[in-house]
């Protein structure tokens, strides 16, 4: 009997043990496994890509102002705010990278923040060699460091940083449609600033007319018409988005009595 008593015993504190054994196990399992797919998603979702970065003009400045994109002088007031880069063949994209914006960061050098910061391209360098290279203003170069530490940062040089496209977020400014010098009642061209989107497509459509012509990029962020007859102001011009494809229409945004030289403020943009 006491034979029979002791495997009972046995049985009795196996079979417990199994119990606490798999409640444990159904309590803690899942938690390691959400932790796991959590980190997993978080990596697998990094935009973030590798690229050079140096810098030009002088160490507070906005680069240049004569820029290849055609901003001129405002590429030193808001909303670019110096916040600059000329870019590379793959950032520059021959003027169809104009005006589209990146998130920089680097985390390379002692002088490194690691924060991310937004610049636009507004610029070409042709002797940048690199695969993705940002020539950035000194300003913009100097807001990767750490506080104090711009200057250290830019004896660097040339350094190693990380990048991702992003939209402008200009919230608060509209397209502005600034009419180049040499536009005539035949011949149309505007510099096309602060969209949030990159632009893919741009038509002008004339006073009482309801067909939009297909305007044609020139240089940088400018767009021309060459007419063959007298264009008829005021013009609607309408911009298709090279990111969300999505379409929007200044309408009449350039009056009757346009000038060349002047600007032209819109009353709208694709995060508006």
């Amino acid at each position: 009997m006491e034979a029979a008593l002791s495997v009972h015993r046995a049985s009795y504190f196996s079979i417990l043990f199994l119990l606490l054994l798999v409640k444990s196990c159904s309590a803690f399992h899942p938690k390691l496994l959400n932790a796991s797919i959590i980190s997993t998603s978080a990596i697998s979702n990094s935009n973030w890509s590798p690229a050079v970065a140096t810098w030009y003009g002088s160490p507070n400045g906005d680069g240049s102002e004569g820029g290849a994109c055609g901003y001129g002088p405002a590429v030193g007031q808001a909303p670019f705010n110096s916040m600059i880069s000329a870019g590379g063949n793959s950032l520059f994209q021959s003027g169809n990278g104009c005006g589209e914006c990146y998130q920089v960061k680097c985390t390379g050098n002692a002088a490194c923040s690691g924060n991310p910061v937004t610049v636009t391209i507004t610029d070409s360098c042709p002797g940048c060699s690199e695969s993705v290279h940002f020539d950035l203003s000194g300003t913009a170069f100097g807001a990767m460091a750490k506080s104090r530490q711009a200057d250290q940062l830019r004896n660097a040089g040339l350094i190693q940083i990380q990048y991702q496209r992003v939209k402008c977020n200009y919230r608060g400014w509209e397209i502005n449609f600034h009419v180049d010098a040499g536009s005539n009642p035949y011949y149309f061209a505007t510099v096309i600033e602060y969209e949030d989107e990159g632009v893919a497509t741009v038509d002008l459509q004339e006073a009482r007319s309801n067909a939009w012509v297909p305007m044609q990029q020139s240089w940088g962020a400018t767009w021309k018409l060459n007419s063959g007859t007298q264009l008829k102001a005021p013009f609607s011009i309408r911009i298709k988005s090279s990111e969300s494809r999505n379409t929007i229409v200044a309408r009449d945004v350039i009056p009757a009595n346009w000038q060349p030289g002047k600007t032209y403020v819109s009353k709208a943009n694709f995060m508006s």
